[in-house]
């Protein structure tokens, strides 16, 4: 196993502070739009569904990028593709800001913002080996969960606070800024890299793999053993914990809330994940993580289904914070232990594709939650969904204990 590596020995690499600075005031921009969008539609139309439709599109379109797009990381310099992405983003992002834009077009901008998010962040993870070696990388994986938490924490609770004060176009124009900024840091912090994959050959053959050839080989990296696909479902599943996020407007509305309690139950993820993100890399030995998992899935999703009791706010906040913690740990270490074990000329790729598909159903969950809760309410669709992830999660701790047992998968150290 390898020594322990502190937060300050990650921080002291300068390459890793810019990627670190950029990532996290983007992230607090996206959160502020995400609560801008929410109460525009919600305000305007009262549709617990249409409100799911909205936040849906800001996550769905990642499988079509993830799918289509991600090899990219692989292909390209992977510091270009960053900066170009967040130049991009920010330009489509500051056309949603305009308030006469019609809601048809609002989903399209919204979409293709989305459609690229992949691409972003599968570039970004595959070169924070590169970054950081692989001796820092999982310390500098639990950095980058604790603070872009806490960046959405203050994305969604400021989110709320500056609608009330000013009104959501506004802050989507901020939110437009932030991936100005990102973009500028990556620029003049990073390095020049070549890309992993140069030229995409096969066998160094000289020939360029098709996409369907590439993303074959790519998903059959992902689901190659029982070990990677527990890893990648156990991913997934964190889409049904996540759910109350798309449908907080409406959960809030239940018990009464204004504006500002709807950014509260927003940050009360971001909150729980700070806080478990700090304590699991903390105490927690690295070779210890992965054994860790199967509980930890079920643990992230019994919280949410409290919620068919019908909790006050207090109380739902309450549990958020918990699953919150619990589902960040999920993500964080499967996609270490991913990322990995990955080859670097696939890394960019598979991790586009599995977290695309996390995306996508975080995105998909509020949308059909909020079908079922037009016809019971928020409270209870969001409780439905909690109880389905605690079935779901039970049979894959069973799969990656006996993975784990048959020693498929490494540990992370």
């Amino acid at each position: 196993m390898a020594s322990k590596t502190s937060y300050r020995d990650v921080f002291q690499v300068r390459e890793f502070r810019v990627m670190w600075l950029a990532e996290l005031q983007s992230v607090a921009g996206d959160q502020l739009a995400r609560v801008a969008l929410s109460m525009l539609v919600f305000t305007d139309t009262g549709s617990a569904a249409l409100t799911g439709l909205t936040y849906a599109l800001t996550f769905v379109p990642s499988l079509l990028g993830g799918i289509f797009l991600t090899g990219l990381a692989d292909r390209f310099p992977r510091r270009e593709l960053i900066m170009w992405i967040d130049g991009l983003r920010g330009c489509l992002v500051l056309l949603v800001a305009i308030p006469v834009m019609p809601f048809w077009l609002l989903c399209v901008l919204v979409g293709i913002v989305s459609l690229l998010q992949p691409v972003f962040k599968s570039a970004q993870v595959a070169l924070l080996p590169e970054v950081l070696g692989e001796g820092r990388f999982a310390t500098g994986m639990a950095i980058r969960s604790i603070t872009i938490q806490s960046a959405q924490m203050a994305g969604f609770a400021g989110g709320g606070l500056l609608i009330a004060l000013f009104n959501p176009y506004v802050v989507l124009a901020i939110d437009a800024v932030t991936f100005f900024g990102s973009a500028f840091l990556i620029r003049s912090g990073l390095k020049p890299r070549p890309a992993a994959d140069r030229g995409g050959a096969d066998g160094g053959t000289g020939v360029r793999r098709s996409w369907r050839a590439s993303a074959g080989e790519t998903w059959g990296l992902l689901f190659a053993d029982r070990g990677m696909r527990a890893l990648v479902l156990m991913l997934w599943l964190m889409a049904l914990v996540a759910v109350y996020e798309g449908m907080a407007a409406p959960y809030a509305a239940v018990f009464g809330g204004s504006s500002v309690m709807v950014g509260l139950i927003l940050a009360a993820d971001p909150l729980g994940s700070v806080i478990g993100a700090f304590l699991f890399s903390k105490y927690v030995p690295e070779e210890r993580r992965p054994k860790l998992l199967g509980p930890l899935s079920i643990l992230a999703a019994a919280p949410v289904a409290v919620c068919l009791l019908r909790p006050g706010l207090v109380a739902s906040i309450i549990l958020f914070v918990v699953a919150g913690g619990f589902g960040t740990i999920v993500v964080m270490q499967t996609t270490t232990s991913m990322t990995v074990m990955l080859p670097d000329a696939r890394r960019g790729q598979a991790i586009g594709m599995s977290n695309s598909g996390l995306t996508t159903a975080t995105g998909v969950s509020p949308l059909f939650a909020g079908v079922l809760a037009d016809k019971t309410d928020a409270v209870q669709a969001v409780g439905w969904f909690g109880a389905a992830g605690v079935l779901a999660a039970i049979p894959l701790a069973v799969l990656w204990q006996r993975a784990n047992q048959s020693e498929s998968v490494p540990a992370t150290d």
